[in-house]
């Protein structure tokens, strides 16, 4: 699945293929993420609604 990142070294939007799902913070304080790496091997992290989250196959 792909998924939009912003990508702060270059200062762009980049595509990227979704590697993982990523729940933080404690039970009714959660945040939603997806986990990406780029071509030269950066991590990227994008945080997404409950919605978005659930509904990713990854």
């Amino acid at each position: 699945m792909k998924h939009s990142f912003y990508d702060v070294k270059t200062r762009k939007k980049v595509e990227a293929e979704v590697k993982e799902k990523v729940k933080y913070g404690k039970k009714g304080n959660e945040r939603f993420a997806f986990k990406a790496v780029t071509k030269d091997g950066r991590n990227l992290t994008a945080f997404v609604g409950k919605e978005v989250w659930d509904k990713a196959k990854v």
